[in-house]
């Protein structure tokens, strides 16, 4: 459970962003979503093959543009 400690004259609103950045960066919901259908070990692998060479190529054209 987070905790987040409200400084005396402070908005909730500013409150409330912090507890939704501390969440955020806790990765919850991302695990939540990881976990929702399994994927075998081979289609995980294939999936983070896939990701990196659409980075690679993202990070080439952006150099090229410069």
């Amino acid at each position: 459970m987070l905790i987040i400690e409200i400084k005396e004259g402070e908005h909730i609103e500013r409150a409330l962003k912090r507890y939704k950045r501390k969440y955020r960066r806790t990765k919850v919901l991302e695990n939540i979503k990881k976990n929702q259908h399994y994927l075998k070990p081979s289609n995980e692998r294939r999936h983070a093959l896939q990701k990196a060479k659409y980075r690679q190529k993202y990070y080439l054209e952006k150099e090229e543009l410069i």
